[in-house]
């Protein structure tokens, strides 16, 4: 395995060593009231952790090419599930959005699917649509109309914060393969009175969206989570109040072990904690955008790009809401949060850039250097702006 992928890999392992550590940690009390068992959180990590490493090593394993192949039937079997959520006897209802596919005791969110899905699709579809990918029509219609199809159906669900990161990942797909600019940028003008509308036009996301900018105003209501993520990360100073002391945990915090895990970390762990998770997911990203860089062929280009875009807006839109930076959005710290889809999936993410990193290795030992492959077609945007760069 090239150096690059280790490094991936052994990065990813300390991430999902802290999340192991830091779920049992924030969830043993809960699990004890609520079922009996300190255990019974961790537990369930871990038996999605050993299902997530059988999917990093499928995603290692398996040229990156294959889901490109199939990226259609993938996008068709998500947009099954995505349909097959909204029945009620299929969905499961939780806090009022029916996100889940109950399989016996596990839950499965094909929103989660739905990330990666449009990820193989875009790469595909640009990639050998690359002579047309200036076009109205096949370079930017095309793909945007699945886009927003996918996009839709997340939304009935409700889940804002998903459309929202599978809309971001879509468009930075469609610049990085060289889209025109002025297509995407009549795209976000249109968008704008849509994403109004679905902010102003719900009565929870409006209190979200006052609870960010004064928290204070409603101290025992919708400001009552982000008051308690900032006194838990307020209260670890430098060193932390020591693993397991956090008290913000103790029914205070909701989500302690879940979208506000971060919190929990820089209480226990301190600022220290909180820099050396950071440093590790930003080593991370810059692994991943590497890869996609060096990669040899569009479609590879795109899925690297779309994997390493995808884990670093769901990590920096956690993050943001945890210190107060974005309104509160119910998206997990890949790798950290407890959860198992995004854990199963990113691990699965990981793996394919872990394939791409060998593809690499393998195109270097049979030029003997590092210099950008050639691309017998016109260079996505990305190319152009790294052209030279080793």
């Amino acid at each position: 395995m090239p150096r690059i992928a280790n490094l991936i890999f052994y990065t990813t392992l300390f991430l999902v060593a802290t999340g192991v550590v830091m779920i049992y940690s924030t969830s043993a009390i809960l699990a004890q009231q609520k079922f009996g068992d300190a255990t019974f959180f961790l537990k369930k990590e871990l038996l999605w952790l050993a299902m997530g490493m059988v999917a990093l090593y499928i995603g290692y394993r398996v040229p990156y090419h294959f889901w490109g192949k199939f990226s259609f039937i993938i996008l068709a079997l998500t947009i099954v599930l995505l349909l097959a959520v909204m029945i009620p006897s299929i969905g499961h209802q939780v806090g009022g959005a029916r996100r889940w596919l109950k399989i016996g005791s596990f839950g499965f969110q094909p929103s989660e699917l739905a990330k990666y899905a449009i990820i193989f699709f875009l790469a595909r579809w640009l990639a050998t649509h690359q002579d047309e990918i200036r076009s109205f029509s096949k370079g930017f219609l095309s793909p945007v109309i699945v886009l927003g199809l996918v996009v839709c159906l997340v939304l009935v669900q409700p889940d804002l914060g998903t459309a929202v990161g599978i809309s971001t990942i879509g468009l930075i797909l469609l610049f990085v393969a060289g889209v025109r600019l002025s297509y995407l940028s009549a795209l976000l003008l249109g968008s704008l009175p849509c994403v109004y509308y679905l902010v102003a036009g719900a009565a929870y996301r409006r209190a979200r969206i006052l609870a960010f900018l004064d928290p204070w105003k409603d101290p025992k209501g919708v400001g009552f989570q982000i008051i308690q993520s900032f006194i838990a990360l307020g209260s670890g100073g430098w060193m932390g109040v020591g693993l397991g002391e956090s008290r913000q945990k103790l029914f205070y915090l909701p989500e302690a072990h879940t979208d506000f895990i971060f919190s929990i970390i820089g209480e226990e762990l301190g600022f220290l904690g909180c820099l050396m998770v950071c440093l590790a997911f930003i080593f991370l990203f810059i692994l991943g955008f590497r890869v996609a860089l060096k990669t040899k062929d569009l479609m590879g280009h795109l899925i690297g790009t779309g994997i390493a875009g995808l884990l670093a807006f769901q990590t920096l839109v956690n993050m943001g809401v945890v210190t107060g930076t974005f309104p509160t959005k119910g998206l997990p710290l890949p790798f950290i949060s407890f959860g198992g889809t995004s854990l199963v999936l990113s691990m699965a993410g990981v793996g394919i850039l872990m394939n791409l990193a060998v593809a690499i290795d393998q195109e270097v030992h049979q030029n003997k250097s590092w210099e950008e492959p050639r691309r017998e077609r016109r260079k996505p945007r990305s190319g152009r702006l790294f052209r030279g760069k080793k």
